[in-house]
């Protein structure tokens, strides 16, 4: 028989930031492992639940028991399984009688070049008892637990571990109890409501009355999507009735999943604080009331904050004012803390704090904060001379960047640092740039984030994240396999974001010289080139989540760029090239000439520039006379960056070419003739591939 499943693990409070992530490996390994005891469909999704205090999933069209098998186990060779006479051997007994079978399930079969014994046995199929109780265990032992903890059972002997202590087990397949037991529980059809507002013990009739059941006596909705789908559209009507919005979505959406993971029904009800605390910069009030208070801080239609908050509660009241009254309460100490950091740490300028830094650590090889702002402000400037940015400005941004560290507020949000070094810097009264790039000089953050914005920002930007990579990558510390603990792949991917979205025409060569010219010289190995090839490897992983294919990449890559603001460029002249009827045909003949040039090279052969007076046969005259027509329009195309049409004045060559390797022995015998030729590819080769190697796209 057929039926829906449904089990639910019911346990005390479990950790709100882990909860989805319980719920969904939960369900899925027990959907998993019926499915691979052939007891359901591989295919079908489980419906999975996750409340504060449960853990559940509901399975479709469960059979009470897996299909026998036919298990089919090769023994030995047929040589040794029988005697000349055709009769079993002993080795052959043997084995039938370890492996429990007989001789009417043997089966003789030729593989390869021998003909070998198999024993082809029907193996019953697990009964859902069985399978649900291996299903159990073995998504309790693989959930992904924060902390384990262990609890005694009610006998005071036995002790269990697990992420919260567990009171209950339901496991109904349609309307009947599967006796299973895990944790030292054993399994029943009892659900338990909402601790205050719902039904203790709600017996559940069948698998699908689960849901309702919860939702109508125990005031529980039990799918965590659903119960977040419901808060935000409580919030979203909560702040629409206000004439307010939420702010970014993304900025909220970690706290929207937090509270769903706190609440088992969830009710919007609206706070308030005293408008005098909107003094304190808006950034730390929502960190605060996101962080600290799991509210939901609201803004009016120009992105202001307003001195009103949505509190997602877990009680459902006609008459709510405890709950809001009380919230208040809690909020506005911590308000009035931000708002005493704020003011203390105004009283000392910025400037003043950042002879303080040379008490604060940055790496016990590298030295201090202080040692370390130096270091930033020296390439900061150089940075912004070359992208014509105020030097000046540049170098003031960079001395007082980490000074906000020192402040009450970024030790007490270390968020905030960068936001509070901008706000103080303009109380002191520094120029605007100034304050703008000590924000934003941490920019980009992670994927996606926005980038600083002008070039004094920029600049330090790229200074702070340059003398990351080059510090550690001067006293060895780069990164290996997965472990990057000083997050220098995200730095320098936002170096890489940073040169080509804000198309900026400077050498990384030259920014990574300047980078390491503040280091000790007797650095490990080739740091320089090191670092790099390291920044190639980052560019390499932007461009292909850019959607360019691996060959389109290398046949940039291998060039060995400098210019990484040229590379989107160049690689939209490869794709636009690869589009055209003679691409295939000179990619793969640009391969053959790296060939021949890269086997002539192994021989010793010499290649200078091929002379038109050395050449003998009609074909390679006409390639030399082709190649020079191509390079003459190419050439002005090439130095006015249309990288497109450089590589398009090159799809004449494919006549030519092609006749040349069908009637052209470039290996002669002559070795003048010899040489010539190899020059004449080596012409080509150079001539066609200055923006990109193009025999990669026959790769």
């Amino acid at each position: 028989m057929k039926a829906n499943l449904l089990v639910e693990l019911f346990t005390e409070e479990l950790p709100p930031k882990a909860l989805k992530r319980l719920g969904d490996a939960f369900g899925h390994a027990i959907a998993a492992g019926l499915a691979a005891r052939g007891l359901t469909d591989k295919g079908d999704a489980p419906t999975v639940y996750a409340t504060p205090r449960r853990l559940g999933v509901k399975i479709a069209d469960v059979v009470e028991r897996a299909p026998d098998r036919v298990e089919r186990k090769k023994l030995m060779p047929a040589k040794v399984a029988y005697g000349a006479d055709g009769t079993p051997t002993a080795a052959l007994m043997k084995r039938l009688e370890k492996d429990g079978g007989t001789v009417d399930q043997l089966e003789r079969k030729i593989e390869g070049n021998a003909e070998y014994v198999f024993l082809n046995q029907v193996v019953p199929g697990a009964s859902l008892q069985t399978a649900l109780q291996m299903a159990l265990e073995d998504a309790i032992a693989k959930l992904p637990i924060p902390k384990v903890m262990g609890y005694q059972l009610a006998d005071g002997a036995t002790t269990v571990h697990f992420v919260r202590p567990a009171h209950g087990i339901i496991a109904l397949h349609g309307a009947n109890v599967v006796a299973v037991s895990a944790l030292g529980l054993k399994a029943d059809r009892i659900a338990h409501g909402h601790r205050f507002q719902g039904v203790k013990d709600i017996p559940i009739a069948t698998a699908d009355a689960y849901e309702e059941a919860l939702a109508a006596h125990g005031n529980v909705v039990a799918s965590f999507d659903e119960r977040r789908a419901g808060v935000a559209r409580q919030l979203a009507a909560k702040a629409e009735e206000l004439g307010a919005s939420l702010g970014d979505e993304s900025a909220y959406a970690p706290l929207l999943d937090e509270v769903t993971a706190l609440v088992e029904q969830a009710t919007v009800y609206v706070g308030e604080f005293e408008a005098e605390f909107l003094a304190v910069p808006a950034e730390c009030l929502v960190l605060t009331m996101r962080q600290n208070q799991k509210y939901f801080p609201l803004f009016d239609k120009a992105g202001r904050l307003v001195n009103k908050f949505l509190i997602v509660s877990n009680m459902r009241l006609a008459e709510p004012r405890n709950i809001i009254e009380g919230n208040e309460r809690v909020v506005r100490p911590r308000l009035a803390d931000a708002r005493f950091f704020f003011e203390t740490d105004k009283k000392t300028r910025l400037e003043a704090r950042v002879p303080l830094l040379a008490k604060v650590t940055y790496h016990n090889k590298l030295g201090s904060q202080l040692e370390r702002g130096e270091r930033v402000q020296l390439l900061a400037g150089r940075i912004a001379h070359s992208l014509g940015a105020d030097t000046a400005l540049a170098e003031r941004a960079a001395w007082l960047a980490k000074a906000d560290l020192i402040t009450g507020m970024v030790g007490e949000f270390p968020e905030l640092q960068g936001t509070m070094g901008r706000y103080y810097a303009l109380a002191d009264g520094e120029n605007t740039s100034v304050a703008d790039a000590i924000e934003q000089h941490y920019r980009p953050r992670f994927a996606g984030d926005a980038l600083p914005g002008d070039n004094v920002a920029i600049s330090l930007a790229l200074a702070d994240k340059l003398e990351t990579l080059c510090g550690f990558f001067s006293i060895g510390q780069q990164p290996t396999g997965d472990k990057d603990p000083f997050a220098l792949r995200r730095h320098a991917l936002g170096v890489i974001r940073i040169l080509i979205e804000k198309n900026l025409p400077v050498s990384v060569h030259d920014l990574v010289t300047q980078g390491f010219a503040s280091f000790a010289k007797n650095m490990p190995g080739d740091a320089h080139a090191d670092l790099q090839t390291f920044l190639l490897e980052r560019l390499r992983s932007y461009l292909r989540d850019g959607g360019y294919t691996a060959n389109e990449v290398e046949s940039v890559l291998s060039k060995q760029p400098t210019r990484f603001d040229q590379v989107p460029l160049q690689l939209a002249a490869v794709r636009a090239f690869a589009s055209l009827p003679e691409a295939a045909s000179l990619a793969a003949a640009n391969k053959r000439v790296a060939n021949i040039l890269k086997q002539a090279e192994g021989k010793g052969e010499t290649v200078s520039q091929a002379e038109a007076v050395k050449l003998k046969e009609p074909a390679e005259r006409e390639l030399f006379q082709a190649i020079a027509t191509a390079v003459k329009q190419a050439t002005p195309l090439f130095e006015k960056g249309d990288y497109t049409g450089y590589l398009k004045a090159f799809a004449i060559l494919k006549t030519p070419v092609d006749s040349f390797f069908d009637s052209v022995m470039v290996m002669a015998d002559d070795l003048d003739l010899r040489r010539n030729r190899l020059a004449l590819l080596s012409d080509l080769r150079l001539s066609m591939n200055r923006v990109a190697d193009i025999s990669k796209l026959a790769a």
